[in-house]
């Protein structure tokens, strides 16, 4: 894949105070945006991916943790992914639909993939609903967390979402090269 890198961004390392309605799904909203969860990072940046010429891509988010807050990240995903069907983000007052966990991708130490549907509601107007998809996988005590859409009325219309392989895969290979690196120093 020929990617774009379009941004990268460095984001507060502070819990984030996203919520989503109910409660337990809160795990699944802090994926969808540039805070990735309630446990502070060491460090956190931010990152949009597109494929030229293509409307695939993702946005990420790598986060540093101690040891025990990266799997207790994921476990927090895991979780509300497995509970959650439906919930409103809180912030934005958009729902989501249709939560559905997906066959383990098997990327890093650990991984969890979902998908869902967001349902974006006008007055007056029939409400847009767009698939989403939404990866989290930890490396060490990194946890990269991805998330793609399709536009309603793009190419892909209304098929389910995919957060593309290669895009994960390149990510993690690179935080596994800077672990050895790491090592290689101390």
């Amino acid at each position: 894949m020929n990617e774009v890198d379009l941004n990268r961004v460095v984001v507060g390392v502070g819990a984030s105070r996203r919520t989503a309605d109910p409660a337990t799904c809160g795990p699944i909203v802090q994926t969808l945006g540039q805070s990735s969860s309630s446990y502070a990072a060491t460090a956190r940046v931010a990152r949009l991916f597109l494929s030229k010429g293509d409307e695939s891509g993702a946005d990420m988010t790598l986060a540093s943790h101690n040891a025990e807050d990266a799997r207790r990240v994921v476990h927090a995903f895991r979780t509300a992914a497995e509970r959650c069907t439906a919930f409103t983000d809180v912030e934005e007052s958009w729902g989501y639909e249709a939560v559905e966990v997906q066959p383990d991708p098997g990327y890093g130490d650990e991984s969890v993939s979902l998908r869902l549907t967001q349902v974006v509601s006008f007055p007056d107007e029939a409400p847009v609903k767009v698939p989403f998809a939404v990866v989290v996988a930890r490396k060490g005590t990194t946890v990269a967390m991805f998330y793609t859409f399709n536009r309603p009325r793009g190419p892909q219309g209304k098929s389910p979402a995919s957060v593309p392989d290669d895009i994960v895969r390149a990510q993690l290979d690179k935080i596994g090269e800077l672990e050895v690196s790491a090592a290689l120093l101390q």
